[in-house]
């Protein structure tokens, strides 16, 4: 199969041949027809690794057809389903496994950062059985690519907490921002407020239902929100993932707010106990996304409490894979892009 090949830091992927993956007892092949590029991704490619010979295949975020099954694949899955699937392959015998939540296994492996987990910038992706769930009529393709990235918004909707009627800022206006607007504006939030320096973001998030954007190169965000929600956040998400981040979304929580972290810093960060402790500012963090996460987004999508075409930016194939893949390390206009194979 043909396939986006990432074999160091520093080095564009490759378009190459490799072998097609060949299903596990547990496993299904899909044939892809939809995958996303994500931040994720664009992170792992920055840190110089050890990596196998043969590279790495990233691409964690897929939709596509069923075209093979392992012997022990069960429920009710069959050859032709159209399909999405939490890329993660627990171990199922951790705390983490039994309470339902496979991406803290600490066994566990996602598609794409592993030699035998191959992602799917590629024709064809591996994916566990148990991890598949089907799309209904009338959810595409592109929409299913996006159910990953969109589920982990509902997590972080989920940690909060939300309850109707609050106010909420998302410190970030990117695609993990935007799935945030999306569901806390489901959720019954009376303000959704995010803070984006990017211009075509700030529109894109409002289009994906954030009540008020703010530029916070040209007004302080301290200012903004009271002004726009007449009171201070009850809720600030934290979906930029660089350090100072987290110091700055406790700085402007509320007296009890929650911070929610969805933002991934690779490093270490600095913050002010005392700034959250005179509020008394919980601090939560937001890893990823459960199988009931996927199926509440699947589920939003079918019944169109949720549009996520707005998160939607660009579609290329394989071969303008690597170039669009490193535009995206800059400040791009882009949201989420997705791949199409068959291109």
């Amino acid at each position: 199969m043909r396939a986006a090949v990432f074999r160091a830091a520093g080095r564009p992927l490759s378009i190459e041949t490799v072998a097609d993956p060949v299903p596990a007892a547990d496993e299904v092949i899909l044939a892809v027809a939809a995958a996303g590029i994500c931040g994720s991704d664009l992170h792992f490619t920055q840190i110089d690794r050890p990596l196998p010979e043969s590279g790495l295949v990233l691409g964690h975020e897929y939709a596509g057809t069923i075209v093979a099954l392992g012997r022990d694949v069960g429920g009710g899955l069959k050859a032709g389903d159209r399909v999405t699937a939490l890329p993660i392959f627990p171990c199922r015998a951790c705390d983490a496994c039994d309470a339902g939540l496979p991406a803290l296994c600490p066994g566990g492996t996602f598609s794409g950062y592993a030699p035998d987990k191959t992602g799917g910038f590629a024709q064809f992706v591996a994916a566990r059985g148990a991890m598949v769930q089907k799309l209904p009529a009338g959810v595409g393709f592109d929409e299913g690519a996006l159910v990953e990235p969109l589920a982990v918004g509902h997590h972080a909707v989920a940690r909060a907490g939300l309850r109707r009627g609050e106010a909420v800022l998302i410190l970030g206006g990117g695609p993990i921002g935007a799935a945030v607007a999306l569901f806390a504006r489901a959720a019954g939030a009376a303000h959704v407020v995010v803070s984006e320096p990017f211009p075509a973001r700030r529109e894109r998030v409002a289009q994906a239902g954030a009540t008020a954007v703010v530029d916070p190169a040209a007004e302080a965000v301290d200012a903004a929100f009271p002004r726009l929600a007449g009171k201070q956040p009850d809720v600030v998400f934290e979906c930029v993932g660089l350090p100072g981040m987290l110091a700055q979304a406790v700085e402007l929580a509320g007296i009890r707010a929650r911070v929610v972290v969805a933002g991934v810093v690779m490093g270490e960060d600095r913050l002010v106990p005392l700034t959250a402790l005179g509020k008394e500012v919980t601090i939560l963090y937001s890893q990823a996304y459960t199988e009931q996460d996927f199926a509440a987004v699947i589920d939003a999508i079918a019944r169109r409490e949720v549009d996520p075409a707005p998160l939607h930016t660009a579609t290329v194939g394989l071969d303008a894979l690597p170039a669009m893949f490193e535009s995206l390390r800059t400040a791009s206009p882009q949201c989420k892009v997705l791949i199409d194979p068959a291109l």
